[in-house]
């Protein structure tokens, strides 16, 4: 079975959004799943869990 999910709302400079949409579109994404493999991959780091 899939995770819930839940949606949130936030606010994005515009340069941020188009690199983001750029990344996705280039793997194959939305920008939603681009946003949370980068949300994912942070959070997953040594230095985040140290802090």
């Amino acid at each position: 079975m899939k995770p819930l999910k839940t949606k949130v709302s936030v606010t994005l400079d515009a340069d941020i959004i188009e690199m983001i949409k750029n990344l996705a579109e280039k793997d194959d994404r939305s920008f939603s799943q681009y946003i949370n493999l980068i949300l994912k991959d942070f959070l997953s780091r040594d230095n985040y869990q140290k802090k």
